[in-house]
């Protein structure tokens, strides 16, 4: 077997640690802390948490969707399938070699998503975009760190606490949906979203489509 190659590695904002970006023939590895965060062999869950919600939402006039985290991009790639030419796709991205990397080495692995004229990037901790407006989006897509037991950057916890889901509510418009991955099931952070008004739905999808771990999606609707 080909053995592993760093490509480059960065701290991550806010005394995250390190965070680096690996490659081994065609596969590719983010790691922090020496713990790998996501692998590109790995991204059935992430489809699915663009899918279950973009599909739910596309239908709406001119639907605007956030996403937490780029990842490898293919959440990103999954929600730009599910919906239509007048959508608006905002990604914020906390860790700037991320969306370096995803113009360079992983460009290719949800076909070049970047280059989507729906999308655009923010460089930047996404609570700062949930808090700059009140019913903004349709949709608001979390796809950070490892869910709601943060692993990378301690500020992440901040975004599901009950003052997060707050103002991730008062992001949404009626109707709209907050969706969250984890890579673990949460049983106080279902109670959270039950305490902030939420009307959930807790989903478990595989992270290699029909294979490999078991992790959960919530989608959590404002009524």
């Amino acid at each position: 077997m080909n053995p592993w190659v760093l490509l480059d590695q960065v701290e991550v904002p806010g005394d995250g640690g390190e965070m680096k970006l690996y490659q081994r023939a065609f596969e590719f590895s983010i790691s922090v802390k020496n713990e790998e965060l996501m692998n590109s062999r790995m991204h059935g869950s992430e489809d699915a948490l663009a899918e279950l919600v973009c599909k739910r939402v596309a239908n709406r006039r001119n639907p605007r969707v956030l996403i937490g985290g780029l990842g490898m991009g293919f959440t990103l790639g999954a929600a730009l399938a599910h919906l239509g030419d007048t959508a608006e796709v905002v990604v914020a991205e906390l860790v700037p070699a991320v969306v370096k990397w995803n113009r360079t080495h992983l460009a290719d692995l949800a076909k070049r998503p970047l280059d989507d004229p729906r999308v655009t990037i923010r460089e930047c901790d996404v609570r700062l975009v949930i808090k700059e407006k009140t019913a903004a989006y349709d949709a608001i897509l979390l796809d950070v760190d490892n869910g709601p037991d943060g692993l990378t950057h301690a500020g992440n916890d901040r975004l599901y606490t009950h003052g997060g889901l707050a103002a991730a509510k008062a992001a949404l418009k009626p109707g709209g949906i907050l969706a969250v991955w984890s890579a673990e099931p949460d049983k106080s952070f279902s109670k959270r979203l039950h305490g902030s008004g939420f009307k959930i739905e807790e989903v478990t999808v595989r992270a290699r489509g029909t294979k490999g771990r078991r992790h959960t999606i919530w989608l959590a609707e404002k009524t």
